[in-house]
């Protein structure tokens, strides 16, 4: 089994609990990168998570607890690969060929 390391600094439980599309409750949130009413972009302790959906609002942030609540339609969640850093510095780097 391929297993993943994650750094010796995560200390928060990573959870995603989503109640009828409607609500959805995210621990372990390092930081907000950005947010619109169709999308959410979070880093969490496991890497980036991307919260699609419509009418998307942030009900509650607490970044020293690492919980973050969304309300409106959730269509999608989807997380990269690696940070959203790293991720980042590809996409510019592909730009800027």
């Amino acid at each position: 089994m391929n297993e993943r390391k994650f750094p010796s600094s995560v200390t928060t439980k990573h959870q995603i609990v989503l109640v009828q599309r409607e609500k959805l409750n995210v621990d372990g949130v390092l930081n907000v990168d950005s947010f619109d009413d169709r999308e959410i972009v979070l880093e969490t302790d496991h890497g980036g998570l991307f919260v699609r959906g419509e009418d998307l609002h942030i009900s509650e942030l607490n970044l020293e607890t690492g919980n973050l609540v969304v309300g409106g339609y959730i269509r999608m969640l989807e997380y990269t690969k690696d940070s959203l850093g790293v991720k980042g510095k590809g996409v510019l780097a592909k730009l800027f060929r």
